[in-house]
């Protein structure tokens, strides 16, 4: 009874809301202060490096930073050249873009283990932005694959540029406006926005834009000079090329390619499986790279046999220019999912290795460093950058313990940069192309995981099918967006197909779980328990009382139209019997059978929140069950559900609805039980 238990009773805290007006101005004025100590703060979180290198321990650090730098430095050369093929650029542009990254996010990054650098996946995406820009200036590419002439679209911005000069134009300028982005959304603090892009789908879009990289290099391969295709569906169109070209393939470059192909690949597979014992991973690209690279001199391949070469690598650098600024309005919309991506993968690849090894990023300070890691370099003819896992993971095995790794992989590019690069012009192109190729067997591993995905989660496993296909099929931006709007959909699903549990109690126990999930449950006479396992918002509140009226056995709206059609039958039947009057009609039971509850209690444990529409949806409820005699208790209620609950009006002494609260389910059930001495009656007819 009632009176012999004793309901827990929580007093809560006074609070104070203060005016928005109050709340702005004092954010504000904590922003807009200005002192030496918030100068200094503020330098220090904008320059990270400034924190930790005071406290740099050299003789514990140092060797560890040194060893990484220099490995990284050296497999970062060959594939620093080799990317630049899918961004569509020239060598030096990739070692322009490595050798800026390396030094900047040193400065600015709060990673101590990542590796930032090019990425296969930003290429295609710049090297697709570059082609079809190419393509609106008037670039043309014959039968033999040679781009010539310049069309009369840029003629008079820029008269004396070449392909190659164009082609790194669009590729900063794209760079430069997705670091614009990049920082602007640091400003902002949106770093959060990270959170949305779930594992599964940049799974699934890395492993999908993996496929059309795979696909644009298979071209190299067999030494075939076609055009790269654009569009919908850039994927399928190549490979109908592919298969219209086969006889033009040239044979040196084929054999060429199987060679590379047969000697990297098991030594990529050694590497990783001897990476515990071997203090280094042995640099096998690079060897690949020098052999190949002679063989092709002393054969004389491209004389001979045709075969395409990375041709002259200057050596220095070249003197800064200025974006194409006419160029930002065409490719602001490609600059922008390329900047998400680029955040994204960082952030992610971030947050991954300080979980590891037990320290904290700051994911707007990564927005901040990977926007200046592209910002300033695309003043340097260099193009897009992010976090590169395969790098990161050579720097963690290698002993990297800050950043000072990727200054010392920064000296190792200065000395290719300015004293090696000449020396890879006859360096075949299609070697290039295979080291893209065996570097992209992570993410094509990712369809062996299919089948435990499925098993663990299907949504997930269907926005990774989603994504990947879309990405690999159709688009690669079109992609990330549908496994953006999948993901965001399968989470709202979640909480259209959320239920109305009826609960039971397990023996003289507070303990109120679901009855279909547990046996040995027990009713109680005269209170039926349900609980809603999800938020109640206006994207739901129409399923969620269709489901409790359904579970409980009571739907007002019918039964309303039930006893209306009743009471015209009974009109009628007067008339045509004056006096007498239908035994069913007068007996005011308008059901057939009785609801065995008198008390309704709704457990809002897993009801996180309410919006309007929400609270308008439990006034509807209970007046509904009021209406047949059925009082409605709500337990469990979170702060935030309870002043929801407040504000909406739901409590109103006025028509007596007074605020109860029930912090526990077995509380609202023994206030329910105790109105049975009042009603006398477990059963509630109508």
């Amino acid at each position: 009874h009632w009176d012999l238990h004793v309901p827990l009773i929580l007093e809560e805290r006074g609070k104070e809301e203060e005016p928005l007006k109050v709340v702005l101005g004092r954010k504000l004025k904590k922003r807009c202060s200005w002192s030496p100590a918030r100068a200094a703060a503020l330098l220090l979180d904008s320059v990270p490096i400034l924190k930790w290198l005071p406290q740099y321990r050299i003789k514990d650090w140092l060797l560890g930073d040194v060893m990484s730098g220099v490995i990284v430095g050296i497999l970062l050369a060959p594939q620093s050249i080799a990317y630049s093929l899918l961004a569509a650029q020239d060598p030096i542009y990739g070692l322009y873009t490595s050798f800026f990254s390396c030094i900047i996010y040193t400065f600015m990054g709060t990673s101590r283990h990542i590796s930032v650098g090019i990425f296969g996946v930003l290429c295609l995406l710049v090297g697709q932005v570059v082609e079809r820009e190419l393509a609106v200036a008037g670039y043309v590419t014959d039968v033999q694959g040679n781009r010539t002439g310049l069309g009369s679209l840029e003629n008079g911005t820029f008269p004396d540029c070449d392909r190659s000069c164009y082609a790194i134009i669009v590729g900063s300028t794209v760079t430069f406006t997705a670091g614009v982005y990049q920082v602007l959304m640091g400003l902002l603090q949106v770093g959060f926005v990270s959170v949305f892009l779930s594992d599964s789908l940049l799974s699934g879009f890395a492993t999908g834009a993996s496929l059309t990289i795979l696909t644009s290099q298979l071209k190299y391969l067999l030494g075939l000079k076609l055009p790269r295709t654009q569009g919908w569906g850039s994927l399928i169109k190549t490979w109908i090329g592919l298969l219209g070209s086969l006889d033009q393939t040239n044979m040196c470059d084929l054999i060429t390619s199987v060679l590379c192909l047969l000697v990297l690949v098991p030594t990529k597979e050694l590497n990783e499986r001897f990476k515990s014992k071997l203090k280094a991973p042995i640099p096998f690209e690079l060897f690949v790279v020098i052999a190949t690279t002679l063989a092709s001199h002393f054969g004389h391949f491209k004389e001979q046999y045709g075969s395409e070469v990375s041709g002259h690598i200057p050596t220095g650098f070249m003197p800064p220019q200025l974006p194409a600024w006419s160029l930002i309005p065409r490719i602001a919309l490609d600059a922008f999912s390329i900047a998400i991506v680029g955040f994204a993968i960082t952030v992610s690849l971030s947050e991954m290795f300080a979980k590891k090894h037990g320290y904290v990023v700051d994911p707007n300070q990564e927005m901040y460093a990977i926007g200046f890691c592209n910002i300033i370099p695309s003043f340097f003819r260099c193009f897009v950058t992010s976090a590169a896992l395969t790098k990161t993971l050579v720097k963690e095995s290698t002993g990297c313990q800050t950043q000072l790794s990727s200054l010392v992989t920064a000296l190792v590019l200065l000395l290719i940069l300015l004293v090696i690069a000449p020396f890879f012009y006859s360096l075949q192109k299609c070697v290039l192309a295979v080291i893209i190729m065996v570097n992209l067997r992570g993410a094509l591993r990712k369809f062996c995981d299919v089948p435990r995905m499925w098993r663990a989660n299907r949504v997930d496993a269907g926005v990774w099918l989603l994504t990947m296909a879309t990405s690999a099929l159709v688009n690669t931006e079109l992609g990330l967006l549908l496994g953006v709007l999948a993901s965001a959909f399968c989470v709202l699903a979640r909480t259209q197909r959320a239920q109305t549990l009826q609960l039971g109690q397990s023996g003289d126990r507070d303990v109120f779980k679901e009855l279909t999930a547990y046996k040995g449950l027990q009713t109680l006479p005269g209170v039926a328990a349900f609980r809603y396992e999800a938020p109640i918002y206006y994207a739901n509140q129409t399923l969620f009382k269709k489901s409790l009226y359904r579970n409980t056995g009571l739907d007002p709206v019918k039964e309303r139209a039930r006893r209306k059609r009743l009471e015209r039958g009974k009109k009628q039947e007067e008339e045509r019997k004056g006096a007498e009057q239908s035994p069913e009609a007068s007996s005011g039971n308008f059901l057939p059978h009785a609801l065995p509850f008198h008390t309704l209690i709704i457990d809002c444990g897993p009801v996180l929140f309410l919006d309007t529409a929400g609270v308008a949806a439990l006034k509807e409820v209970r007046k509904d069950f009021q209406e047949f005699g059925v009082q409605l208790l709500l337990a469990q209620c979170n702060t935030s559900t309870i002043d929801s609950l407040r504000r909406g009006g739901y409590y109103d002494p006025e028509t007596g609805n007074v605020e109860r609260i029930f912090h526990t389910v077995g509380d609202a059930v023994r206030y329910g039980q105790s109105l049975l001495s009042q009603n006398g009656d477990c059963d509630t007819s109508f």
